[in-house]
């Protein structure tokens, strides 16, 4: 599980530690790093508290699938985040 944060995203933000990217195929071909794709799976780290109405129903801990170009990219103690709000979320695994 990805370590605790000392930063809290702000309304429906949730902060998402991606998946590592897959090495080889099914197949046991090794996928070289030029066509990896980037992963569409990781753990959420952070969640923000929600909007007025609408609280959010991720939490710290959770495996979700969001979309493919979902989210802005950060850099937090040199590891790599993603910040996205919690509609870019398809799924809880």
């Amino acid at each position: 599980m990805a370590k605790k944060l000392n930063i809290t995203p702000l309304h429906d933000r949730v902060i998402v530690q991606p998946a590592a990217a897959e090495e080889k195929t099914a197949g046991g071909i090794i996928i070289p790093d030029t066509a990896k794709e980037k992963p569409q799976r990781g753990v959420v780290v952070a969640a923000g508290p929600g909007k007025k109405d609408e609280p959010v129903t991720v939490k710290a801990g959770n495996t979700v699938l969001y979309g493919k170009y979902a989210g802005t990219e950060i850099s937090i103690e040199g590891v790599d985040y993603l910040i996205m709000r919690e509609s870019d979320i398809l799924a809880i695994v």
